[in-house]
């Protein structure tokens, strides 16, 4: 049975295009670990006449993984790496069934071990 991992992308001043591309980056990245699928958030009704009945929620990916400290670790552990990137600070809010874990660009003891922590609740072994 899987996992499914609810990842929002922000970054300050930024709009709904740059969130979507920023997603888009991260996506591909995703797309490279054992992973079941990465696929756009939906974020509600398209406006009417439209083609699709449904909008994609800017800069929210939907992460299907097996609920193991090995398949969800290189998940956080890319995300992590992709917010130390050179550029303005992002922050990435990891979500499964209302428990929330929000990464930063900074380094820390602390945020190490709410990733942990984080992990240790959600893995199956």
């Amino acid at each position: 049975m899987g996992t499914q991992l609810r990842l929002a992308v922000s970054e300050p001043g930024s709009d709904q295009d740059r969130l979507e591309e920023l997603a888009l980056q991260l996506r591909g990245e995703l797309l490279t670990l054992d992973v079941g699928a990465v696929d756009a958030a939906p974020g509600g009704l398209a406006p009417e006449g439209t083609r699709s009945g449904w909008l994609a929620a800017a800069g929210v990916l939907l992460v299907s993984v097996q609920p193991t400290l090995q398949a969800m670790g290189p998940v956080l552990a890319l995300a992590r790496d992709w917010l130390h990137r050179p550029g303005p600070q992002r922050t990435v809010r990891v979500e499964i069934d209302g428990d929330v874990l929000e990464l930063t660009g900074a380094s820390s003891a602390v945020q190490e071990r709410l990733v942990e922590d984080w992990l240790t609740r959600h893995a199956a072994g």
